[in-house]
């Protein structure tokens, strides 16, 4: 897939593409609620709660009283910390309460029932949380400024030549379908890479009618067989897995998607999958510690499997201010790989590149609600990284609703339907990149985990000058470091391997830079974490026991009175904590101008009393203080953030 140019064609459909990228981005409505993090808090799944958090989604508790005769008829997704008591089953067999599907390996269930039900449902101990079943809806040469094309010639230990290229990895595409005929998904015998499709949208079909789902699956693999190789996806020869969630308008249900991840909970091995990618997400509102696809999430990463999820496309207001707390879930995930979009002006030269200004920043402004209303916000950092996502050209299925709509979108003009292209910008464009990167450092790795593949990824990417952590992560993929990276990490590797044994089979770390399109720069040399960042040479050269499955990157943190510390028994000693977000002088990751402090982040999730992030004019929360009075320099900031109460889709 190719970056394009800027010709005043081009320019024209560009914009439109935008458009439709910022209201298509898949969205989904199942918010998540986050506890303050008390080691005193017990747990559940790996995920700290509260004794006094609210298991009903808000708004929902309301909604059931308001319910007196039983009329009001909801759809609700239902999550269990354990099997369901002789008492609640006979409830959910109820006249009027339907269980319509089971996902057996994520404990939860779609249930249709009278609103008055629910806040009797909650009350139940083996429930853990009621939310709505929300509906869902989309959101240079790219193989060379990533660093993939000088990365495929590889030999390996017994001096044999191969392709990096993904082959034998399985890529999971949760999105609108795949136009499985394209000829971007052949093989060399000329057969489709499409391996399996399933439907979950209740249409019967598993083509792509509305468009995305194609694009994307060609952005992560892609063959590159015609037009010169010019729109190569980043592994071109991995198969790739249909699990079709958005029907024909592009509109789901969360009850589609837990169902796709369900099912790739069973199915995994059957297909070496390795790796999903979510091009959607909607507004998070409940905290990531009870939204159920973020659960669902946690669930596949504990199993091994890479998840890698898009951050968003509300980077900014209706008047082109930046927008801070827009990540939406299940990007809001902290084991999920997230990814924003970079702006690469269509050259394969890296030193110009910069932040999309439609790209999702965070932190993530998803909450829990205590037992007397008051929000708790996660306040996380995201994304991870950014990847190209900007007039990103790749495989368009035939009579889409997305070309019908804007017919600038069409990129190649052939007669040939199975080999037709489209563009398209948006972080949906930029999460298969990432996706496409981990299936090859898989493929050169098999035995790295989700924690070790996104180390990998954010330790060799690129800062960008001039963009803090809340808009880059660590910085721009690097998939050529970050393949010269996972050459040297130990294949033996193990949740029993000693904290602080070497990672690497070399005696010392390469040097922290890379050359890409002649255009050289520094690793970030680090990862973001929570509210914070860590980085430090011995998060590469020893091994750290957040890099197991079932662990976060994050578990090696402690919070003590707004003060970071370290937990000598997840991290070595040469770990470094930062303590400030930053905005990046292109150097390393820590490096640049103090965009605000850690502290500002912390505190059970309020951001400067909702009032103000230093260093970028930033207004938070409601544009008031605590009193309701405007704050004096709200009609004069440059960005804004959103107080995590959005419910509307602008993808």
């Amino acid at each position: 897939m190719k970056i394009v140019g800027r010709s005043p064609r081009i320019k024209t459909a560009v914009s439109l593409s935008l458009m439709l990228c910022m209201c298509m981005g898949i969205l989904f409505g199942d918010a998540a609620r986050a506890a303050s993090g008390e080691e005193s808090s017990p747990k559940r799944d790996g995920a700290l709660l509260r004794s006094d958090s609210d298991k009903v989604a808000p708004g929902l508790r309301q909604r059931s009283r308001a319910d007196r005769r039983g009329q009001d008829k909801v759809e609700i997704i239902l999550q269990l910390n354990g099997e369901a008591s002789d008492e609640l089953s006979a409830l959910l067999r109820r006249n009027g309460v339907h269980v319509r599907k089971l996902f057996r390996k994520l404990n939860s269930q779609m249930v249709e029932l009278p609103a008055s039900v629910i806040e009797e449902l909650a009350n139940y101990e083996e429930v853990s949380y009621v939310s709505l079943d929300n509906e869902v809806a989309t959101m240079g040469h790219l193989t060379t400024t990533s660093g993939a094309q000088g990365r495929r010639a590889q030999t390996n230990s017994a001096g044999a030549s191969y392709q990096l290229d993904g082959t034998g990895i399985g890529i999971a595409i949760v999105d609108s379908g795949i136009y499985a005929s394209h000829k971007s998904f052949l093989n060399a015998a000329g057969a489709s890479r499409v391996v399996y499709s399933k439907d979950f949208t209740g249409e019967s079909r598993t083509d792509d009618p509305y468009g995305h789902g194609t694009h994307v699956a060609a952005m992560a693999a892609g063959n590159g067989q015609f037009y010169s190789g010019s729109y190569a996806g980043v592994a071109p020869n991995a198969n790739l897995i249909n699990l079709r969630v958005l029907d024909k308008d592009g509109k789901g249900k969360t009850s589609g998607i837990l169902a796709a991840l369900d099912w790739l909970l069973t199915n995994s091995a059957a297909y070496n999958i390795r790796v999903v990618n979510l091009s959607l997400g909607a507004p998070a509102i409940d905290s990531y510690k009870n939204d159920p696809l973020c659960m669902a999430v946690r669930r596949l990463v504990d199993a091994g499997i890479v998840v890698v999820a898009a951050a968003g496309n509300d980077g900014k207001d209706a008047l082109g201010r930046k927008l801070y707390g827009r990540i939406h879930t299940p990007g809001d995930e902290p084991s999920a790989i997230t990814v924003g979009a970079a702006n690469t002006y269509g050259t394969d030269s890296r030193s110009d590149d910069g932040i999309a200004s439609f790209s999702s920043r965070g932190p993530t402004r998803g909450y829990w609600q205590d037992a007397a209303g008051g929000k708790h916000y996660d306040n996380l950092i995201k994304p991870d990284l950014v990847a190209p996502g900007n007039k990103i050209v790749a495989a368009e299925s035939p009579n889409n609703r997305l070309m019908l709509l804007s017919p600038l979108l069409d990129a190649v003009v052939t007669l040939d339907a199975t080999n037709k292209m489209m563009f398209m910008s948006g972080t949906s464009m930029a999460s298969p990149a990432v996706a496409g990167a981990a299936a090859l450092l898989l493929q050169l790795k098999p035995t790295l985990t989700p924690n070790l593949v996104k180390l990998l990824l954010t330790y060799t990417a690129q800062p960008l000058a001039g963009f803090n952590h809340l808009e880059q992560g660590a910085g721009q993929l690097n998939l050529a470091g970050a393949v010269d990276l996972a050459k040297l990490v130990r294949a033996d590797l193990s949740a029993t391997t000693g904290l602080g044994a070497p990672l690497l089979t070399a005696a010392t770390a390469p040097l922290p830079q890379s050359t890409i399109a002649n255009y050289t720069f520094q690793w970030a040399q680090g990862v973001v974490l929570n509210q914070n960042y860590m980085n430090g040479a011995e998060l590469i050269t020893k091994y750290q026991k957040v890099y197991a499955t079932g662990t976060l990157l994050g578990d090696g943190l402690r919070l003590n009175d707004g003060t970071l510390l370290g937990d000598s028994t997840k991290l070595s000693g040469g770990v470094i904590l930062g303590d400030t977000i930053v905005t990046s002088a292109g150097a390393t990751m820590s490096d640049g101008a103090s965009f605000c402090t850690t502290s500002v982040l912390l505190g059970d999730g309020v951001l400067l009393g909702d009032g103000v992030i230093l260093g970028d004019g930033v207004i938070l929360g409601d544009n008031c203080s605590a009193d309701g009075v405007l704050l004096g320099d709200s009609i004069m900031a440059q960005s804004i953030i959103s107080n995590g109460d959005q419910t509307s889709s602008m993808w």
